[in-house]
């Protein structure tokens, strides 16, 4: 399940509103199964399966369908993407949450081949190593890096204030008075953010802010945590990755054919099911011999 557990560390944060719950949601889809996080800035709950779990669960909340997982994963994918884009989900998929003890069950009704569709997510709470992975240490790591450019930006405007003044002793004058400036003064400039700035800047709400704005910094940091793990442990990030893409493309979607019925048949996938935030990924289809006609549904 590495891939998974991968997969979903580089996905962003999306920001979701069902009914009254206002959500942090992020999830991974592969062949494989899925993977989902899910806080509300108080909790983190997780969900990972396979595809066992997969079939199980669909046989159990889908009595009429019949289908390999590979077909409900790309559905999933289909129906959580446009969600965590925040744009209108297709099929008039309507998504709720209910709070069981400890658990949070993310439900979704759609339809399928023209079928009622539903679903649900166990999430059950992270584990402390799981929040640490996908917030904590990120978390810092986005501090850090913040700090960095603030500490770079300072030297820049003192480099930009000597240049000024390199141009006032050789007799250079505004030609705009409102364009002229002061001398950066850095633990003033501090200190003035900290009065009228901080209270303003810090204020996290709801999260949507932190979704707003800084995803493409996470992401950038979970990146290297990845790179420097994959280092630590002998791996080269780039064969990995382009090891785990072919074999997952060498994998086959198809299953047998049963005896047509009448029921709806929902023919499998042509797509890898696949990130709900990232781009694509889309196997090579391997041609098998064809068997007796058999119907996907029963």
């Amino acid at each position: 399940m590495e891939e998974l557990e991968q997969g979903l560390l580089m996905q962003p944060w999306a920001w979701l509103q069902l009914a009254e719950n206002s959500l942090l949601a992020k999830a991974y889809i592969s062949k494989q199964g899925y993977a989902l996080l899910v806080s509300d800035l108080q909790q983190v709950w997780h969900e990972q399966v396979d595809t066992s779990v997969i079939s199980q669960r669909a046989k159990e909340l889908n009595k009429r369908l019949t289908a390999p997982p590979a077909a409900f994963l790309c559905h999933l994918d289909d129906l959580l993407c446009p969600l965590l884009k925040d744009t209108a989900c297709p099929g008039k998929a309507t998504f709720s949450c209910d709070r069981v003890a400890e658990a949070l069950i993310l439900r979704v009704r759609s339809e399928l081949s023209g079928l009622p569709f539903y679903w649900n997510f166990h999430c059950i709470l992270a584990s402390p190593s799981l929040v640490s992975q996908h917030l904590i240490r990120p978390l810092m790591g986005m501090s850090l890096a913040l700090q960095c450019q603030v500490r770079d930006l300072a030297t820049l405007l003192r480099m930009k204030d000597l240049e000024i003044q390199d141009y006032q002793e050789s007799g250079a004058t505004l030609s705009r008075d409102r364009l002229k400036t002061e001398p950066f003064e850095e633990n003033s400039f501090l200190e003035q953010f900290m009065v009228e700035k901080l209270p303003e800047a810090c204020s996290v709400g709801d999260g949507k802010p932190f979704v707003t704005n800084l995803q493409s910094l996470y992401m950038a940091v979970t990146r290297q945590e990845i790179q420097v793990g994959q280092k630590l442990r002998g791996t080269d990030p780039q064969t990995s990755s382009s090891a785990s893409s072919q074999g997952t493309d060498s994998q086959l979607l198809n299953q047998p054919e049963e005896p047509a019925s009448s029921a709806p048949s929902l023919p499998v996938p042509e797509k890898e099911p696949t990130v709900t935030s990232g781009p694509m990924q889309r196997p090579q289809l391997l041609k098998v011999k064809r068997k007796k006609l058999r119907g996907l549904f029963s």
